[in-house]
């Protein structure tokens, strides 16, 4: 068995290794734990499903008493198996599973799959610690374990669906549920289709890897609950696109169920999903939010292996209406349906008499149009530069009358020779998500057939992903911690909740990023000081560790003007937040020079476990929730990223000049400060929960930046 240390992982501990699975793949000899003579158990059920398909390996039952099940001469032990079994299935009570392995490992068996479930949180503990500590590739427990059509190797304990036909995709799924329901309601072919279940030891990844050496298998679709190694995962997933394989995956589990405690505006503006998606973003993974994309998607990926070098589509069809609401959902979708070039609209003009020439092409508006007349204009439209992918719109659904389909048919074909003139991609879209007819898909070889006009439209943006994945080539940067991190570490720690001040501003100016001038002063005389050492005008906060949102309470005052301004104003805001938060403690006040004309922006980040931080950058302000104007991004990332992060915001329209109210800006010095925070996250997250800089000041026209107030929540 090849094992490889997780790079995420301690060294301790055989669970940090990448497994190979190739003995549950393929496997010579399967042992069955859990068989009965006398009734039908989920053993049973694997030992006929694996005669049924014509298995051609041994099967080897393992049973105390009986000495014969389903025909098969029977093991009276694990300990009586012969030497060289590749796989047992374990079928049995929780109770019993952990001793079974640690017997299994010691009779030299080389893997497992656990379908068992129901255990305690002992026998829990017992069987993570067995498997922690294995030689063995153990899948499971608590799946529905997996088929293979090449190989005639179900090792599934339930009825087979009677859709199954070999076919280029494997699926992988932790839910099994989440596989029947892809099994029951895909038209494509597949080579495998793996349950993972609660996945004590071997996971996805180890499978991913698998399918991108397996011949049989071009296309991968993984459904998935969650991630429990961010680095492992992503190493899959380059070895997939490195194999020239496609991979689409569905996240289940998005939403945040519960309340989450949070003190910063970042915490409560940003999801847990965001993380993930960010994730695959940041490795090209298609991605599909429910089963209908997920199928259109490996659907596409199954039928075609051209991907289009852009997202600009040419859009045909016989109805104006479905080809203009395809046009509609293209365009929500970021889908671009294009400007045909001069000559491409002539050439339409001159083959389709009325006609307007345009995207999209209305091949109804000509009355009587012949195939020959819908050639010319549909070459036109493949070989126009600026059409990355030909999109037909046709009516196809299963309960087509048959003088329908006649009547598409001859329109149909030629669609499908089409995809032989071109390297472009070439897909035919139904309109509606009804299954399309049988003899449709025999017609066109070569080209995705796809139902419904968003799930469609979907899976020809993962087309445009997959293709983006496959040229990448730069490998991930190397992150290098700050030359202090261990000092500024040993200063956090000890600390819980909002961070003093002082601290706060140690560590931001640490990372450059630039604080207005500032000073902390615990009472009226140091206050004057520090406020004629600053300059007036002057703001005045309140410093409080048990105050996250100082402006909620009256802990914030502008524009102090001179000495008695500054008096009386720290009258007045020690009686507001004494009246607001009588049991706040008030440290000091905190004074900062007054920055008069600039644009309020804020930059933050949250803890995003397994992934590390999740930083948000935009729009700042005391209503920076209500605007929830921000651009997401894993830490760490380069200013360039964060450049980009800027421009997917309306304060990135803004920064760059609106009409005469704000002056063309250079987001150099903000997207600077943004990288830079993203460096301390992820130095310093894993102590940090939260963060908020809000408002980072943007000075018109130079870009010029300073943090007026930065909030960081430390966690134990």
């Amino acid at each position: 068995m090849v094992l490889r240390q997780r790079k995420n992982l301690p060294a301790a501990g055989l669970s940090a290794m990448l497994r190979d699975v190739t003995p549950i793949m393929r496997p010579a000899t399967i042992a069955v734990l859990g068989a009965s003579a006398t009734r039908i158990t989920q053993g049973n059920q694997v030992i006929g499903n694996l005669q049924g398909a014509g298995f051609k390996g041994r099967i080897i039952p393992v049973h105390t008493t009986a000495t014969e099940i389903n025909g098969l001469p029977v093991a009276a032990c694990i300990a009586a198996l012969p030497p060289g079994v590749d796989t047992a299935v374990v079928a049995i009570p929780a109770s019993g599973v952990a001793a079974a392995l640690r017997a299994l490992e010691a009779a030299g068996v080389r893997s497992a799959v656990v379908f068992s479930n129901g255990f305690s949180p002992e026998q829990e503990r017992d069987f993570r610690s067995v498997s922690d500590r294995s030689m063995m590739a153990i899948h499971g427990p608590n799946c529905m374990g997996l088929i293979d059509l090449y190989e005639n190797m179900p090792l599934y304990p339930a009825t087979r669906s009677a859709k199954l036909r070999p076919g280029n995709v494997a699926v992988i799924a932790q839910s099994g549920s989440a596989a029947i329901s892809l099994i029951n309601s895909a038209s494509f072919g597949m080579s495998t289709i793996v349950t993972m279940g609660s996945e004590f030891q071997v996971t996805a990844p180890d499978y991913m890897r698998f399918f991108a050496s397996d011949p049989r298998t071009s296309v991968i679709g993984v459904v998935l609950e969650s991630i429990q190694r961010p680095d492992e995962f992503a190493d899959a997933v380059r070895t997939v696109f490195a194999a020239s394989k496609s991979l689409a995956v569905l996240k289940v589990g998005r939403s945040d169920v519960g309340n989450r405690a949070v003190q910063a505006h970042t915490g409560a503006m940003i999801s847990r999903a965001e993380a993930y998606d960010r994730f695959f973003a940041g490795l090209s993974v298609p991605v599909a939010r429910d089963y209908d994309e997920l199928i259109a998607t490996l659907e596409c990926f199954s039928a075609t292996d051209r991907l289009p070098r852009g997202s600009r589509l040419g859009i045909v069809g016989i109805s104006g209406g479905e080809t203009a609401l395809a046009c509609d959902v293209a365009t929500d979708l970021g889908l671009t349906p294009t400007n045909f070039s001069r000559q491409t609209r002539a050439a339409i003009i001159a083959a389709l008499p009325g006609a307007a020439g345009s995207n999209p092409l209305d091949l109804g508006a000509t009355v009587n149009h012949t195939p020959d007349q819908d050639r010319a204009a549909i070459a036109a439209i493949l070989d126009d530069p600026g059409v990355d992918t030909l999109v037909f719109i046709q009516d196809m659904q299963a309960s087509l009358t048959d003088a329908m389909r006649t009547n598409y048919t001859p329109h149909m074909i030629e669609y499908g020779l089409h995809a032989g003139r071109t390297e472009k991609p070439v897909v035919m879209l139904s309109p509606s998500a009804e299954n399309t007819h049988p003899t449709i898909h025999a017609m066109m070889d070569g080209v995705p057939v796809l139902r419904g006009l968003r799930a469609g439209m979907i899976a020809l943006r993962n087309l445009g992903t997959l293709g983006v994945a496959r040229r990448a080539s730069a490998p991930p940067a190397t992150h290098r911690p700050h030359p202090d991190c261990t000092t500024l570490r040993a200063a956090i720690m000890g600390h819980r909740g909002a961070l003093p001040a002082s601290l706060t501003r140690r560590l931001l100016m640490a990372y450059d990023i630039p604080f207005v001038a500032s000073a902390d002063a615990p009472d009226d005389a140091s206050a004057v000081t520090e406020a004629d050492r600053i300059g007036y005008p002057v703001v005045l906060k309140i410093a409080s560790p048990d105050i996250a949102h100082r402006s909620d309470v009256g802990g914030v005052a502008l524009g102090i003007a001179g000495p008695d301004a500054l008096r009386a104003a720290m009258a007045r805001m020690t009686a507001q937040v004494r009246n607001a938060l009588p049991a706040a403690r008030l440290t000091a006040f905190e004074l900062q020079a007054q920055l008069i004309g600039q644009i309020e922006a804020m930059a933050g980040f949250v803890a995003a476990p397994p992934f590390g931080t999740l930083l948000t950058i935009g729009t700042g302000g005391t209503m920076v929730e209500l605007q929830a104007d921000r651009s997401l991004e894993l830490c760490p990332f380069t200013p360039a990223r964060a450049g980009e992060m800027i421009g997917e915001t309306r304060l990135g329209a803004l920064l760059g000049g609106y009409r005469n109210l704000v002056p063309a800006t250079d987001i150099g010095p903000l997207a600077r400060l943004a990288s830079n925070l993203s460096r301390l996250a992820a130095d310093l997250g894993d102590l940090l929960g939260e963060c908020d800089i809000n408002p980072v000041l943007v000075a018109p026209g130079s870009g010029e930046v300073h943090v007026v107030d930065a909030l960081i929540i430390a966690v134990p």
